[in-house]
């Protein structure tokens, strides 16, 4: 399993500041050719604005990074076809739920989403809702991801004062434990029921993760590397 370095701070300090991306300029007729082909296989895919980061360090207690606004089409492109260009990261909030009795909560994202088949957290790469006072609010991100894709509201788990940033290379996952009262079968029924109302949800599957040997291969790997710190190896 990949190791990656896991960065516990008290502090996000992520200013949005104007830049012009290289990547998205030089090769905008591929990107849109590439999201063309993207939407006529997954047609609710959504070209809207999204923010990505550049120049991230971590200094005592926080982490620093500018962020600038690019489109879906362009940040999408760079997923697939393998991050080119090494001045841009994507970091992202995720709500690592966890119930009374010790079990994560994971989704399994739905056919129609870009990551379909992929097991995670809530989380959604940052957008401009997420702008405040010049500010990427991933704080505020997180619980709008979890109550989007669970259903569950800030009243319902008690949130830690640190974050855990998982840096795996152009990926830096910002992590804020979440902890349910609820047992994790009560805790998946319970989500279950919320996913059952929704038109159009954004998950297929709950998953519970007690140990190391529940993690899978649709589990991404530094999310991998997040639970095996923290889970026993069997239950």
């Amino acid at each position: 399993m990949a190791s990656f370095p896991i960065h516990r701070v008290k502090r996000l300090d992520l200013r949005v500041t104007p830049w012009r991306w290289p990547f998205a300029q030089a090769r905008r007729a591929e990107i849109d050719a590439h999201f063309a082909e993207l939407r006529r296989k997954t047609p609710q895919l959504w070209n809207g604005r999204v923010l990505l980061g550049r120049d991230p360090r971590f200094t005592d207690d926080t982490f620093r990074a500018d962020y600038f606004e690019t489109d879906f089409a362009s940040f999408i492109a760079w997923r697939d076809w393998g991050y080119p260009g090494a001045a841009v990261f994507n970091g992202f909030g995720m709500g690592a739920l966890r119930s009374r009795d010790g079990a994560y909560v994971l989704g399994e994202m739905a056919a129609h989403t870009a990551n379909a088949g992929k097991i995670y957290f809530a989380a959604g790469t940052p957008d401009l809702d997420d702008i405040r006072d010049g500010q990427v609010d991933i704080a505020g991100s997180v619980v709008r991801e979890v109550a989007e894709e669970t259903g569950l509201t800030e009243a319902d788990y008690r949130t830690a004062d640190d974050w855990d940033c998982v840096v795996a290379g152009p990926l830096i996952a910002l992590m804020r434990a979440l902890v349910s009262d609820l047992a994790g079968e009560a805790l998946r029924a319970r989500i279950e029921a919320n996913l059952a109302g929704q038109a159009t949800p954004e998950l297929s599957a709950i998953h519970l993760i007690r140990s190391q040997r529940d993690i899978t291969a649709a589990v991404p790997s530094y999310m991998a590397a997040y639970l095996t710190a923290r889970l026993p190896d069997r239950v």
